[in-house]
């Protein structure tokens, strides 16, 4: 019989997922891209975000003509019990592909038949690389969201993708008003919290100009909220 308590609503599963940010560096100062969510979607709506979603279940077998640098492949798969570098940076491709129609790769047929979600990518006549891709933050999305993703956040420098960066034709409707923001400005725009402390520490990335010493890593997979680094 029911106590007239309303059940317990049941947990929001975790997913891997990676987000891409593609700076350019212009005279007035570096740049990156960033779009805005429909003010519909069930997680961040109205937002503005970098091009970003959940890992596939065909991302770990696409090839990587190059692969990720060892240091991030390292540094992905500590304390991890499942290697999923390969497939995050497939994702992170697939994704800035599918969200802002700009590709990383290179020019060359594909090895084979293409999965579906590539199918697209495979018919521009490239092929994806995952060396330009520098592996910068982790967050895990807190509980209580509508969804809940285990992010790896990657860096690259428009000057890797093929074609042009302004070019944002091939590009779905996930996101709208795709445009490169000024770094110093971008906390002008309607921002969710670990975007605005991604892009800060980005930011110090590109002052450095040298690879991070650790990654931050917000975890919140676990009751009480932990922030340490990888």
């Amino acid at each position: 019989m029911s106590d007239g308590q309303p059940a317990p609503k049941p947990e929001v599963p975790i997913r891997d997922a990676a987000t891409v940010l593609v700076v350019r560096h212009r005279p007035r100062g570096p740049e990156i891209l960033m779009g805005q969510r429909g003010d519909k979607a069930v997680f961040m709506p109205s937002k503005y975000v970098f091009p970003g979603g959940a890992v596939d279940k065909d991302d770990a077998a696409v090839p990587l003509v190059r692969p990720l640098p060892e240091l991030c492949r390292s540094r992905i798969c500590a304390g991890a019990a499942t290697d999923l570098a390969d497939a995050l940076a497939a994702c992170a491709i697939r994704e800035l592909f599918e969200e802002t129609g700009l590709m990383l790769g290179a020019r060359s047929p594909w090895p084979g038949e293409a999965p579906q979600d590539w199918r697209a990518f495979a018919g521009a006549g490239c092929v994806p690389v995952a060396d330009a891709l520098t592996f910068v933050f982790r967050a895990i999305t807190p509980a209580g969201r509508p969804r809940r993703f285990d992010a790896r956040f990657f860096l690259t420098d428009a000057d890797q993708l093929v074609g042009n960066s302004d070019d944002f034709s091939r590009a779905s409707d996930e996101l709208s008003h795709l445009h490169w923001v000024l770094i110093s400005e971008a906390r002008t725009l309607n921002l969710p919290f670990i975007t605005e402390v991604v892009l800060a520490e980005v930011a110090q990335i590109l002052v450095r100009r040298t690879a991070p010493d650790s990654i931050p890593f917000f975890d919140n997979s676990g009751p009480v909220p932990v922030f340490r680094r990888l």
